[in-house]
Parts: C-alpha cells; sequence; structure tokens
C-alpha cells in the first residue's frame, strides 16, 4: 500500500493531524535506525506548534523514538527513531488509548496519598513555594509510561505538579533498569536504600551534611577546609 506524503494534510476526505505527520516524515525522511535533531524535526513542520510534543505522542500507539535518556550515543537535541507502530494516518488507528481516559475523583484522592502528597518529579508539596518564589505548586495526577520487566508498557498513576507537568522532559519509567541497579548494590548500600524505601524518605550521613556546608563556603574558606584535609589531622 502507498504511503502518503508527510506534507500532505489530508487523504481522500480524511484530514492528516499533525501526529500522523510526523509518523509518515519519520518513515520517509529519517528511517528505522536512524538518528534525527529536534531541530531537523522543528524545520519540517515550522508551522506546526510543538510539533515535538505531537511525535511524542507516537509512543502511545507503540512507536519508539529514544532520547539521549535511553540512548547515551544521542547528544541531548538528538533523537533515533527506532520502531515503527501504529498506521496512525489510517483511520480509526489513531483512537485515543484507553489510558487517556478520564481519571476519577476517588483515583486522584487514592494516588495522592500513596505518593505521600508530594510530587513524584521534583519532590514539592502542594501549596509550597517554588525556589524563585513566584508560584506556589499545585499537584494532580498524572499517566507516567513504565517499560515493564517483560518489555510491554502500560501507563501508572502518579502525583505530579503542574510545573512539571508542563515539561518537554521523557519520564518513562524502565523498571529492569532500576531492578538491575539494585542488584549491583553492595550489602551496605542496600541496607541504606531499603531504609530510603521505608520511609519514603533520604536521610543524609553526617558526611554528606558536612559536604553541603563545603559547598557553600566562598572560595578561601573552601582553601582552608581543603588545607586542614591535608593535614590529616596532625600538626606540623
Amino acid at each position: 500500500m502507498t504511503l502518503p506524503s508527510w506534507q500532505d494534510t489530508s487523504v481522500g476526505s480524511h484530514k492528516l493531524g499533525s501526529m500522523a505527520r510526523a509518523a509518515l516524515w519519520l518513515i520517509q525522511e529519517v528511517r528505522v535506525g536512524e538518528r534525527f535533531t529536534v531541530a531537523r524535526l522543528r524545520e519540517a513542520f515550522p508551522d506546526v506548534a510543538q510539533i515535538d510534543r505531537r511525535m511524542r505522542g507516537l509512543r502511545d500507539y507503540g512507536w519508539e523514538i529514544l532520547t539521549a535518556r535511553e540512548d547515551p550515543e544521542l547528544l541531548p537535541q538528538e533523537r533515533r527513531f527506532v520502531r515503527r507502530g501504529k498506521d496512525v494516518w489510517v483511520p480509526g488507528q489513531a483512537k485515543s488509548p484507553s489510558h487517556k481516559a478520564s481519571i476519577t475523583n476517588a483515583q486522584r484522592a487514592k494516588v495522592m496519598q500513596a505518593d505521600g502528597y508530594l510530587c513524584r518529579t521534583c519532590g514539592i508539596s502542594a501549596g509550597e513555594a517554588y525556589d524563585d518564589g513566584v508560584t506556589q505548586a499545585v499537584l494532580n495526577v498524572a499517566r507516567r509510561q513504565v517499560a515493564l520487566l517483560d518489555s510491554s508498557v502500560t501507563h501508572e498513576l502518579v502525583t505530579e505538579c503542574q510545573r512539571c507537568g508542563r515539561g518537554n522532559v521523557d519520564r518513562t519509567v524502565h523498571l529492569a533498569e532500576v531492578l538491575s541497579r539494585v542488584e549491583s548494590l553492595a550489602p551496605l548500600e542496600r541496607s541504606v536504600l531499603r531504609s530510603w524505601v521505608k520511609n519514603d524518605q533520604r536521610t543524609y550521613s553526617s558526611l554528606e551534611v558536612l559536604w553541603g556546608m563545603y559547598r557553600t563556603l566562598p572560595d578561601d574558606s573552601r582553601m582552608t577546609v581543603a588545607g586542614a584535609l591535608d593535614s590529616d589531622g596532625t600538626d606540623d
């Protein structure tokens, strides 16, 4: 079957949206396995606002597009087109996935309680002022994409503040990677992490607290501390 051109805005009586055109652009201009830049994408769609966000929507339909976070060979502004998903330009193929259904008030309350009424991205609580002091945090419940151990992808509910929710960062969770890092921990590290998980709060050692204090010192004072460390605690 001949594919429509990514430059077409409609096929017959069917209008092609920006997400469908982005999918066709990936197939026809980038090709599977190749990398591209966000700037190149925007140049191809100069009249489409937030085309990179429209492209990210393809992940909901089985398309795999990696960022530097998942592919260390990529630069921050690069992406890699890995796998083609549903033919979203075909009528009926781009129906909203089930995870786009509305979140009920009961679900929202349950998730926020489980998350300790904290944004699970930046850690801010409801009504707390951001560091810039301009606005106060408003919490909501969002769906976060999770890659499970069997490589299937699901969406789980998580508490997130409005500021983090407006960001363009891909926050997909890869459980296999997290568990792999857990398995690689030394027994002492594992014990420390277990206590953090149990309390849902990180505690800082006296050494970490001291490091934080050192980082706030002016240059002359940092040199004084460095000199004290070099002396190994002994007098000449």
